[in-house]
């Protein structure tokens, strides 16, 4: 699950960057790279804090107060 996420959160990331770097060459237009960066965007927000919010385990021997 957390690979899945972690791939699923680099295609959003992608569909953010790519558009806005192809509207600069004047592949696509802007209508498109607004679409994308949206989509991208919501696929980020959702897929993201699955993998990033893993809390290491902490050992009790490991801690000192």
């Amino acid at each position: 699950m957390n690979a899945i996420t972690k791939i699923v959160s680099l295609v959003s990331l992608t569909a953010v960057v790519l558009p806005c770097v192809l509207f600069f060459f004047g592949t696509v237009e802007l209508n498109v790279v607004k679409w994308a960066a949206l989509a991208g965007t919501i696929g980020w927000f959702i897929a993201a804090p699955l993998w990033m919010s893993n809390k290491p385990e902490i050992d009790d021997a490991e801690v000192q107060i």
